[in-house]
């Protein structure tokens, strides 16, 4: 055996009688699969439902590619299991998602978005009036805790904030994308990175209340429940 053939055949790669064609393992199956297997957090956060969306582009291409070159690339169970879960993550994450918001507010409370809150880019970053409309009326709000906001890990008393960016981060919100929470009852709030759910009575003050570690809030919510 001459050194072309020894080569050739610790590499599996030739032809011969007897002898294994080597073929790749498709990079787009394999990534379909831990996609899937990561968009399973799509049951926790909404915005992860790109995991799945992705998880499933990547098998439906690793698929066509491995039958366009199937004597080149192999990997068609993990893009079938990638196809198969990052479906199943998707029926069911949106239907999750979608009974929740059916059914998270509590009777007597409306909901309500930050959007309406908060004042027009490139505009005096002041009450808006839809959020007039809303002062002293009992409503339900969904956002994170602002990280500075709590002395302590846990608190009745902290900032609501609209998105994940400043809630991370910190930093100095705009003073109309912040809500002070007071928490009635024996309820407390945990400092982390999950979105809250809060039902209470909405006010508006027309100055600007000071807060430690921030520039101040315009609204302020009595809050009687939390999810």
């Amino acid at each position: 055996m001459n050194v072309s053939q020894s080569i050739a055949a610790g590499s599996g790669s030739f032809s011969g009688s007897g002898a294994e064609v080597y073929r790749s393992l498709s990079r787009a199956a394999v990534a379909s699969a831990a996609l899937a297997v990561l968009g399973l957090a799509a049951f926790v956060a909404v915005q992860m439902l790109l995991l799945p969306i992705l998880g499933l582009i990547c098998g439906l291409l690793g698929l066509k590619a491995i039958r366009r070159y199937p004597e080149e690339l192999t990997g068609r169970p993990a893009a079938l299991l990638g196809i198969g879960l990052s479906l199943t993550t998707l029926v069911g994450a949106i239907s999750y998602h979608a009974y929740v918001y059916a059914t998270e507010v509590p009777e007597g409370y409306t909901r309500i978005q930050f959007g309406e809150l908060a004042s027009t880019k490139g505009q005096p970053d002041v009450p808006t009036a839809e959020a007039l409309k809303w002062n002293g009326q009992r409503v339900f709000v969904k956002g994170y805790v602002h990280p500075s906001s709590m002395a302590s890990a846990s608190a009745k008393k902290f900032i609501l904030v609209p998105d994940l960016g400043t809630c991370c981060f910190g930093g100095q919100p705009p003073l109309t994308h912040m809500i002070e929470v007071n928490l009635t009852g024996d309820q407390y709030a945990h400092r982390n990175f999950r979105k809250k759910g809060l039902a209470g009575t909405f006010s508006v003050t027309p100055y600007l209340k000071p807060i430690e570690g921030l520039t101040g809030v315009y609204y302020q919510l009595q809050a009687d429940v939390l999810r």
